[in-house]
Parts: C-alpha cells; structure tokens; sequence
C-alpha cells in the first residue's frame, strides 16, 4: 500500500524536477489569479476590464520599482525602513527645481527641454547621496539598519517637509508627468512593436541558456517543454499588451487634445493608450536588477553575504563597501519611483510615499525574500507588490474600508511568511 501511494508523488517531484518549476513561484501566480478572479465576481467584471488593469499597472510602479532594491537589502540581512520618507524627499527635491530653482536661477521655464532631466539628475543624486549616507552609517559605523533608516523614516519625511514648507508643488513639467502612467503612453503600434521584440527577447534567452547548459553537458529540460513554456512567454507578454492597446482615450480627452493641437476631431476617431512609460521603465529596471542578481560579481557576492556573512568576509569580499553599493542603489531606486509617483499626481505632496517603506517590505517578502537572508528574487518581488494593490485596489472597488483593508493587507503579509517558511522546511531551504 505504501508503495503505490508513494508512486504517484514521486512522480509529480520527478515531473517538476525535470522541469526545473519553481513550485512557489507558480503558488503565487495562482493566487494572484485567484484573486483577480474573485474581485471580478465581486465586482460585477469591472476588476478584469481594460481600464481597470491598465490602472492597477501603473498603481504599482512605484512601490514594485523599490521592491527591487529591497530584495537586496533584505538578502543580505538589513532591512530599510526609510524608503517612503526618501521617496517624499527626492520628489520635493525634483518639484522644488523644476518649479523653483531652474525659472529663477537660470530661467528656464516649465516645458523647456532641459527641465524635466535637470530635475531627474537632481532626484537621482539625492537619493544616492542619501542612500550612501546610510550604508557608510551601516557599514562602517556598524549601526544597525533598523535604527539607521527608523531614523531616516522620521528625519527625511520633515526634510521633504521643510523643503516645500509643508506647501503642494503643482503642476510639474509636462515632459516629467509623461512618467506618471495615463500622461504617457506609448499608443497601440509602438506598444505592438515592444511587445515583439521583448517576446523575441526572452524566448531567445530561454533558448540560448538552453544552448549553452547543452554545451557544458548539464541536464536541460525536454525540447516540449521549452517550447511550451516559449508558448506561455509569448502569450504572457503579447496578451499584456492586446489588454492595455483595448484601453481606448475616452471621447472627450481626445477631443481636448485635439483642441489643444488646433484641430478638429475626425468624427469616429479612436485611439488607445497602450504600453505605459512607466511601465516600460519598470520593465526595463526588472532586466537590469536580474543581470545584477545573476550575471555579475555584484550580485553573486551579495547572496554569498546574505548566506553567511562571516564566511563572505573571511572570503575576501569587502561587506562593508558592499552595503554601501546595495543602500545607494535603493536610494537611486526611490528617487525614480518619486519620479513616477508624483508624476502620476502631477505634484508634490506632503504625503506622497507615506507607508511605502511597509508596502516595499511586503512586496518583498511576499514575492519570496527571506528575511534570513540569502534568498530572493527580482520576478518575486514585482509579483508580490502586484499581488498587493490587487488587493487593495479589488477591496477599494467592492467598497472596502481603508482601515479594514490595511488589516487584510496586514493578515496576507504574515501569512505569506507563514506560508514561506513552512514552504521552506519541506524544499530543505531551498
């Protein structure tokens, strides 16, 4: 009796060896599309529309973008308490020059060339100087990163405070709000066309990792299997992009930009809005995050450090410096989602990042880091920051109350580390 009940999940272990299928990986996407599915019943089938995803995309840019950050800073045993507070410095920072700074020192007014990428240099700057300050305080000092970025939390959301005087700073350069997500947008053909060629992409990855494993005489999965899983990138990818491209411009804006130009509407005139910019930029920091992750020293010595950090360092690897690196990187990384948050608000505002230290964090560890360190992935990350504002934006739709919605949020957080660790003792801590 023993030997037939075993047979059948043995097999299925074999199966998904063979495979080389990340099990909790596709735990999380079916939750995810669990969750969809139950907030679009609830919903009437408002949840799954175009407009509805084409929202819930560019909702969770900005939290996703530090979330990639966070998977290193967690990885290698730290944790950043302070990258909402960041996020809300940086962005008074960029607000404050492109309304400010520039029209009177230089005067450059808003919708000049250079105004929008003068403000971004500065945000960027800020947030590294600020990242750098943290890690050297990490580091060198050997503060703990709770204390450090506690106190970073309190101290740089009143630096943003006292940097605009408590005072909204709107409207920002039109250039800059094109990274906000509706103000910029790629259209259907564009859209189209980086649809394929990021298809082509990774189906070429896939193939050529598969190429070079054969090459090195390491066992690779089955020929069907990777053309199934070929199948299901392209339909991923080019599915995306047919449900953004049936997001149409609604009437009236379109008639207002046509006005805007001097012209007149053609009567039945559409037009869709398609890949957002912001969107693209998500994507485009993903692929990067990943090669660090996975082709470089960088990140081959940033697992090592979170695996063992006493061998790490008996190894050669410079920890201290290392910390350094990974705290100016997350601080880059908040200045690029202010970017996109408060171009998205097309301002500043005194609350703008509030809580986003915590909803990083979830994102983070939902998508799969340990907080032991040592393990952690990119994909996960993003996934999990998506798995979030599902969430919150499905309770906000069937009409949730905010409070009940952050304890929800709350229960999913635990339970998903509940759910990890328990994971994690049956895999062997794999």
């Amino acid at each position: 009796m023993s030997e037939t009940t075993t047979a059948p999940a043995a097999a299925k272990r074999n199966i998904a060896k063979t495979l080389e299928l990340d099990t909790r990986l596709l735990g999380m996407i079916g939750a995810f599309v669990v969750v969809c599915l139950v907030f679009n019943v609830l919903t009437d089938g408002r949840f799954l529309t175009p407009r509805n995803i084409f929202n819930l995309t560019i909702q969770t840019v900005s939290v996703a973008i530090m979330a990639t950050g966070m998977v290193f800073v967690i990885v290698t045993r730290h944790i950043d308490l302070s990258v909402g507070s960041v996020l809300a410095t940086c962005s008074a920072v960029m607000a404050v020059t492109q309304t400010a700074l520039l029209p009177n020192a230089l005067g450059l007014e808003l919708g000049h060339p250079l105004i929008p990428w003068i403000a971004i240099s500065v945000g960027i700057i800020t947030g590294a100087l600020i990242g750098a300050f943290h890690g050297w305080m990490i580091g060198y000092l050997a503060i703990p990163a709770f204390i450090v970025t506690l106190g970073g939390l309190l101290v740089w959301r009143n630096v943003a405070w006292y940097i605009t005087s408590g005072q909204t700073i709107g409207p920002l350069d039109p250039t800059f709000m094109a990274f906000g997500g509706i103000n910029g947008t790629l259209g259907t053909s564009t859209s189209w066309i980086i649809g394929l060629v990021a298809t082509a992409a990774a189906i070429a990855g896939l193939w050529n990792a598969r190429r070079a494993k054969v090459a090195h005489e390491q066992p690779v999965k089955p020929v069907w299997a990777e053309t199934v899983l070929s199948a299901l990138i392209a339909s991923g990818i080019l599915g995306f992009i047919a449900i953004l491209n049936a997001y149409e411009v609604p009437e009236r804006r379109l008639a207002r930009m046509f006005e805007d130009r001097g012209e007149v509407m053609p009567e039945g005139y559409t037009e869709a809005y398609g890949l957002p910019i912001s969107v693209l930029l998500l994507i485009g920091i993903a692929v990067i995050m990943t090669i660090i992750a996975k082709r470089t020293r960088m990140g081959r010595y940033i697992f090592a450090t979170g695996g063992n950090p006493d061998a790490a360092e008996l190894s050669g690897i410079n920890t201290r410096l290392l910390t350094v690196k990974i705290f100016t990187m997350v601080g880059v990384l908040c200045a690029i989602s202010a970017v996109v948050a408060s171009a998205r608000l097309a301002n500043h505002s005194n609350d703008i990042g509030t809580l986003d230290e915590l909803r990083v964090i979830a994102a983070a560890v939902i998508g799969g880091t340990a907080l032991s360190g040592g393990i952690g992935t990119i994909h996960g990350a993003i996934l999990g920051a998506l798995i979030m504002q599902s969430l919150q934006s499905g309770m906000a739709m069937v009409g949730v109350d905010a409070p009940f919605q952050n304890i929800v949020v709350g229960s999913v957080l635990v339970l998903a580390v509940l759910v990890d660790i328990i994971y994690r003792k049956r895999t062997g801590g794999k």
